[in-house]
């Protein structure tokens, strides 16, 4: 699959790459496994000097033997002997870019935690000894997104402050994966686009796999994402693990819960017998795995919430891999591919919300989006599109088939929103699977 995309932070890492030519910069560039935060850094840094370091865990004399030879290899830079510590690697980066300019990358940066709890203070006092009179474009990559705040964004950590610009890499926009399956599957129907945007979320890794395999249409799709050699079977826990450690048996119940549609903390309390508040407060605030919705509208400090999972790829993963374990290792494939197909309608209906959410926020037309609902639930409207600014908005209801959608029912729910909407004019529209 060639590059898409990317065009705002490409900009700013050759941006920060022109800067580093008179001054260091130290980038730090965070988001989800898959997103392809590598790629783009290695698009951004095309025809320029750099050495890429990634960071896998192990013994640290042996990773820095091999950034020894990158290092050689790429920069120029002779290393006498055998630098045994991340630090001295690291100091003669630094010495040496305060007499010409490169660009290093680190990759996987929160690794370098697991090898040695030091590095990151040996790499405060190392930077604050040479930033001053040096010429490097210093990038630091990571995934793991606990960590990474963790490392970068608590006042008592050591690198905390240092940073001269920050990235959090996105999935891809809506426009960008319409753009992606038009190339792909110039014939494709909204239901390829709607499984493809369930599946994905928008993440490049992701459409990657499904476009250069030739799966673009919804049912190849599906048949991939279960099959005995899919990449999707084992993503989920591999891509959690690190963040979750020993707690994973409760936090993957809690994700499976509201995957399945139990999404208020009673529910999640009841089902679990057990208070879930402070693993649901870290999936949301730590991890930043599941969002605490609101009414629109209402204050973050109302009593009428819900929790979904923010990450479309982990709320399929969750609902329809996770709990079928049994039939992966027993290889009942065909199975776990009817389970899906079985659940696809409904649970794609609220992808189909989702979607519409994201592209009508990415118009840039509105400053607030999300589902309403009375407090007792009798009541709900599958979007609420609002403009603060001129007062304006947009009520939807969403379903997939157009023929199931009553205006008359949806007007009526206009008129019975609350006293904090009294100053807004909605229009009442229809979304369907042909309007994506």
């Amino acid at each position: 699959m060639k590059f898409y995309g990317r065009e705002n932070e490409i900009e700013i890492l050759k941006r920060n790459e022109i800067k580093s030519q008179e001054n260091a910069m130290f980038t730090i560039l965070k988001g989800r496994r898959r997103i392809g935060k590598t790629l783009l850094v290695l698009k951004a840094l095309e025809g320029c000097e750099y050495v890429y370091l990634f960071v896998h865990r192990g013994n640290e004399s042996a990773l820095c033997r091999s950034f020894q030879q990158e290092i050689s290899s790429r920069l120029g830079i002779p290393i006498y002997g055998n630098a045994s510590r991340f630090a001295e690697l690291f100091e003669l980066l630094m010495r040496e870019s305060t007499k010409r300019h490169f660009t290093v990358v680190i990759d996987e940066v929160q690794n370098l935690k697991h090898i040695n709890s030091a590095i990151f203070s040996q790499m405060q006092d190392i930077w604050d000894r040479y930033h001053r009179e040096s010429h490097i474009n210093l990038i630091v990559c990571g995934s793991v997104r606990s960590m990474m705040r963790q490392i970068f964004e608590n006042a008592h950590e050591p690198l905390y402050g240092r940073a001269t610009s920050k990235i959090t890499l996105q999935p891809f926009n809506i426009e960008t994966i319409k753009r992606i399956m038009a190339d792909c599957n110039p014939s494709y129907k909204p239901d390829d686009l709607l499984c493809l945007y369930m599946l994905t979320g928008g993440v490049a890794k992701y459409i990657e796999l499904l476009a250069d395999g030739g799966n673009m249409d919804k049912d190849s799709m599906l048949k991939y994402a279960c099959g005995r050699d899919s990449y999707f079977i084992t993503e989920g826990r591999e891509m959690l693990m690190d963040e979750f450690a020993s707690d994973y048996d409760m936090y993957f119940s809690i994700l499976h819960l509201i995957a399945s549609g139990k999404t208020r903390v009673s529910e999640i309390d009841g089902a679990l017998s057990k208070p879930t508040g402070v693993y649901l407060a870290n999936l949301d605030k730590n991890f930043e795995m599941i969002s605490k919705l609101h009414p629109v509208m209402q204050k973050p400090s109302g009593k009428v919430s819900r929790y979904e999972i923010r990450d479309q790829f982990l709320r399929f993963w969750f609902r329809f891999i996770y709990p079928y374990q049994g039939l992966i290792e027993s290889e009942q494939h065909s199975l776990l591919l009817k389970q899906i197909n079985d659940g696809y309608a409904q649970f794609s209906g609220k992808t189909l919300e989702k979607y519409f959410h994201a592209q009508y926020m990415q118009c840039g037309n509105f400053t607030t989006i999300g589902n309403w609902w009375s407090r007792t639930g009798d009541n709900e409207i599958d979007m609420l599109a609002i403009n603060s600014f001129d007062k304006t908005g947009i009520a939807a209801e969403i379903k997939r088939n157009r023929d199931k959608i009553s205006i008359t029912s949806l007007e009526e729910k206009i008129a019975s929103l609350p006293s904090d909407f009294k100053n807004y004019k909605f229009s009442a529209i229809a979304l369907s699977l042909e309007d994506m």
